[in-house]
C-alpha cells in the first residue's frame, strides 16, 4: 500500500464505516509477518484486518531515514488511519507495539475504539541489560518458525537501526510509557503468554490497572508471542472481548 508512505498488509473485506477494522502492530525491529496467522483467523470471522510494517522497519525502512521514536510511530499510524479512512478501530500490539498504541491512544484517542496489549514492554524502571536477558530468556519458549522469521527481519532492519529503536523505546519506557497509559479511556485487554519472560504478570496487572477500563488475561503454553504460537485462542479472546464478553 505505497499511498500510506510504509507498507501494510490488508485481510478480509474492505474497510466500512459501520464495522470497525482490527490493526496489528509488531513489536522492535520486526516486521507484521508475525502477526499474519492470527489476522487470517480474524478474517475468516469477517474482520477487516490491517497489518502495517511500521515506518523504518523490515518492508517500511526505506520510509524513515532514521529509526523513529514511539511518538514518531503512533503519529504515523495515526495517517495510516486517515489514509486509509478506517476510523476508530481495534488496535492489537506486541511488545513495544504496545508502547506506541498507548501513545496512539493519548495522542489520537478518537482513532481508537478497544486496544489489546499482548505482552506489553519494556517495563519501567527495568535496566536495559536486564530486558535484553529478558527476552533472551523467551527464545527457547518460541516456536521455531518464530526465531528464524525474527532473525530475517532483525537482519532487514538492521541492527544497528534495532539497537538505535530500542534506545529510544527504553527512553520512552521510563518517561512516558505510563503516563500515555493512563490516559487510555478505551476499553482495554492486556493479554500474557503464561510463559512470558518479557512481561512479568505483575507488570501486565498493572497495566490492566493503568487504563481506565482495563482487564489482563493469561494464555496457558504461550510465551511473549502468544498470538504467534496460539493463533486461535488469542483471536477467541479478541473476539468475545469486542463483544463485550467477560471472562
Amino acid at each position: 500500500m505505497s499511498d500510506i508512505g510504509f507498507f501494510a498488509r490488508r485481510y478480509g473485506p474492505p474497510p466500512h464505516e459501520d464495522r470497525p477494522a482490527t490493526v496489528l502492530v509488531h513489536g522492535l525491529g520486526l516486521s507484521g509477518r508475525y502477526f499474519v496467522p492470527l489476522a487470517r483467523r480474524l478474517a475468516a470471522n469477517g474482520a477487516t484486518v490491517v497489518v502495517p510494517d511500521l515506518p523504518g522497519n523490515a518492508r517500511s525502512r526505506a520510509a524513515a531515514r532514521r529509526a523513529p521514536d514511539v511518538e514518531q510511530l503512533a503519529d504515523a499510524l495515526a495517517g495510516l488511519h486517515r489514509r486509509l479512512s478506517l476510523g476508530p478501530s481495534l488496535i492489537v500490539a506486541n511488545s513495544v507495539g504496545c508502547q506506541v498504541v498507548a501513545a496512539l491512544a493519548a495522542r489520537h484517542p478518537h482513532l481508537v475504539s478497544r486496544l489489546v496489549l499482548v505482552g506489553p514492554a519494556l517495563e519501567p524502571r527495568v535496566s536495559g541489560w536486564r530486558q535484553f536477558g529478558r527476552l533472551v530468556a523467551d527464545a527457547p519458549k518460541e516456536p521455531l518458525g518464530l526465531l528464524w522469521l525474527a532473525a530475517f527481519d532483525y537482519l532487514v532492519t538492521g541492527p544497528l537501526r534495532c539497537a538505535a529503536s530500542f534506545h529510544r523505546s527504553l527512553r520512552d519506557a521510563g518517561e512516558s510509557f505510563e503516563v500515555n497509559l493512563s490516559q487510555v479511556r478505551a476499553p482495554t485487554l492486556v493479554v500474557r503468554g503464561a510463559g512470558d519472560t518479557i512481561a512479568s504478570g505483575t507488570w501486565t496487572r498493572r497495566v490492566a490497572g493503568l487504563v481506565a477500563d482495563g482487564r489482563a488475561e493469561d494464555i496457558p503454553g504461550a510465551a511473549h508471542a502468544a498470538h504467534y504460537s496460539a493463533p486461535d485462542a488469542m483471536a477467541t479472546l479478541i473476539e468475545k472481548f469486542t463483544a463485550g464478553e467477560t471472562g
